[in-house]
């Protein structure tokens, strides 16, 4: 048998070496587990209230009827389903705010995020003829007040 050089050796050595660390990393590679894991979010919510603006012509006099025109406002940024629900008229002074009436237009309209003056419909404002003196509603400021859910 031949005598093995001291370059030989070491190649065994490191050869040896190399087949255990390999052996014993396959012995540690294949571990089995278990386990679960689960996350959590909460939906948005519309914080800001849809602005709905009103707009008429101005000089109503009894016995009239003025065309009313609903636009809106989405402050948020998801769409929102809007259904204008009534309007109420008030009046400066003393003009008395019962001898008027307004109409709201029907149906839901949604609203994309962050939409402005989105064309809502149009009502009607009414000043009833009361056969009365209806001068204290001479330049008052009459106001409509749309609401909605």
């Amino acid at each position: 048998m031949r005598k093995m050089t001291k370059k030989s050796k070491i190649a065994a050595v490191a050869a040896s070496a190399a087949l255990l660390a390999a052996g014993g990393g396959a012995a540690y590679a294949y571990w089995s587990t278990t386990g679960s894991g689960s996350g959590y979010s909460t939906a948005a919510t519309a914080t800001n209230a849809v602005v709905i603006h009103v707009s008429f012509d101005k000089d109503i006099a009894p016995g009239q009827t003025r065309v009313i025109s609903y636009t809106a406002d989405n402050p948020n940024s998801s769409s929102t389903p809007v259904t204008l629900t009534n309007a109420t008229v008030t009046a400066s002074g003393t003009c008395d705010a019962s001898w008027f009436g307004a109409t709201v237009p029907s149906g839901t309209k949604t609203l994309a995020g962050n939409a402005t003056g989105v064309d809502m419909g149009t009502g009607t404002l009414t000043f009833t003829d009361a056969n009365t003196t209806q001068d204290a509603c001479k330049g008052a400021t009459i106001t409509v007040t749309a609401n909605s859910n």
